[in-house]
């Protein structure tokens, strides 16, 4: 198959392309992505090269390389001249941690696209009051998580809608002024800043219409802890029934979301396949194995991922992600190790 996109111009084609995508139109796409980016990605290219492969011959998505995500931390991954883009995000980390950079060639259709994606599942912005407890990435710029919350605070429409750093107290004073009212309120938080909140000894009343999402990650803050264990302390706290979590990540531009348990609904723009652990170069027909994902929004820089990620994926096509490989580093958002 021919590339259908040559240059950085057709970029506008691709969004179209993904924000009009079919599940049954998936593969074709995805397809011609891979012979774009096997042409227009420098670094995906010499990757390819590396391992002697004939693109060409990639007929179908299990043939496709994935590229590590690694190569994000040391080199522009993007399709055509970097200095065509204005701007980039960076992954969180630890002191001394390299951080990734993802190159963005529109800010303005990256938030729209996670708009549409978090409004498939839960409905219009406009339903509810966003506070976002975000501290450790409100600390440092070019997170990608701060510019989708702070779009989905002005998306809201909502005045008591915004961001909150370290003052709990008003935090829970919001929540308390909210509770009757007729809009759900989405409390998207930082999992060590939901616990913090938790062991500050402040007082909670309850609130029916509270929604509590965690993003992930201790950032070094706190000692990792299984999911159902943090789950479980903020379900006792906030008195609710579930606790909803986001998964995505730097390298990523679309998101998955979790209604409950960690089982990770995947959006039309995503795939996810799992690679033997003991050989990164294989797909493995069981349930459970490291995480490569498909992610057609990166159509800009590569939409073939090989993450750091173990996860299995169950008889619904949902998601669940287990926790890391143990040589990896942790990554300091969007996971819970288990």
């Amino acid at each position: 198959m021919d590339a259908k996109y040559k240059t950085m111009n057709d970029f506008k084609s691709f969004s179209q392309a993904v924000d009009e995508l079919k599940q049954e139109d998936f593969d074709q796409l995805a397809l011609e992505i891979f012979q774009f980016q096997a042409l227009e990605n420098k670094i995906y290219r010499s990757y390819l090269n590396a391992r002697k492969i004939d693109v060409k011959s990639v007929q179908n998505l299990s043939q496709i390389p994935f590229l590590p995500i690694q190569f994000f931390k040391e080199h522009a991954v993007v399709c055509g001249n970097q200095a065509q883009f204005p701007s980039f995000f960076t992954s969180s980390g630890t002191t001394g941690m390299i951080t990734s950079r993802h190159y963005s060639w529109s800010e303005e259709w990256y938030l729209n696209h996670a708009r549409r994606i978090f409004e498939k599942e839960y409905g219009s912005l406009e339903g509810f009051h966003v506070l976002a407890l975000l501290p450790a990435y409100l600390e440092r710029k070019g997170s990608s998580l701060v510019s989708m919350a702070d779009f989905f605070i002005k998306s809201s429409q909502s005045k008591h809608s915004g961001f909150y750093l370290y003052n709990q107290a008003e935090l829970l004073s919001k929540i308390d002024q909210l509770k009757n009212d007729s809009r759900k309120i989405l409390l998207l938080g930082v999992t060590f800043a939901l616990l913090d909140l938790v062991e500050s000894g402040l007082e909670f009343s309850q609130a029916q219409n509270l929604l509590v999402m965690e993003t992930g990650g201790m950032k070094g803050r706190r000692k990792e802890m299984i999911r159902e264990e943090v789950h479980e302390v903020l379900m006792r706290f906030f008195g609710v029934s579930t606790i909803h979590s986001e998964y995505g990540m730097t390298e990523m531009m679309s998101q998955a979301y979790s209604k409950g348990g960690g089982n990770y609904t995947l959006p039309t723009t995503m795939r996810v396949f799992l690679r033997d652990v003991n050989d990164p170069f294989s797909l493995t027909p069981r349930s459970q194995g490291g995480i490569n994902i498909i992610d057609l929004a990166n159509f800009h820089s590569c939409s073939f991922l090989e993450t750091q990620d173990l996860g299995k994926i169950d008889r619904q096509g949902r998601l669940h992600v287990l926790g890391r490989f143990d040589n990896s580093e942790i990554r300091g958002c969007n996971l819970l190790v288990q």
